[in-house]
């Protein structure tokens, strides 16, 4: 069985997937959200999930640098709680606090254009909140 991992965004949604044996996160992804029609996004997960033969949805939890949790973190939490109503799988929060600023490090350190990187940062930011949550599963 495989984890998916989320990082929500506003405008979209960054989406990573492990390897079958749970030890590594991959990029798989970036869907852009639709603000008209947010049923949109679960839908498009639930597609996911069901394709990869997804059992844990990991979405990134946003917490402040003092650990207490602002207007982000709730909407992640909200996210959450309505992707629940529309998979059977297990969903756990991960805190994500400087995965998108470690993301963005690593991209730049690779050389990657700043056009480049602004389509694969939420991508990024995924694999690095799902392979935090793997790497922690595994000790």
């Amino acid at each position: 069985m495989r984890a998916l991992g989320l990082d929500v965004g506003t405008k979209t949604i960054g989406v990573a997937i492990s390897d079958e044996l749970g030890w590594t996160a991959q990029g798989l992804s970036t869907l852009r959200r639709d603000e008209e029609s947010p049923e949109k996004d679960f839908q498009a997960i639930v597609a996911l999930v069901e394709e990869n033969n997804v059992d844990t949805v990991v979405i990134g939890l946003p917490k402040n640098m003092n650990g207490t949790i602002g207007p982000s973190g709730e909407r992640s939490q909200a996210f959450a709680d309505t992707l629940s109503e529309h998979v059977a799988c297990t969903i756990k929060m991960w805190d994500e606090r400087l995965t998108t600023v470690a993301a963005e490090r690593m991209l730049i350190s690779a050389d990657v254009s700043r056009k480049k990187r602004k389509k694969v940062i939420d991508k990024m930011a995924a694999v690095m909140i799902l392979q935090g949550f793997l790497d922690h599963k595994g000790n």
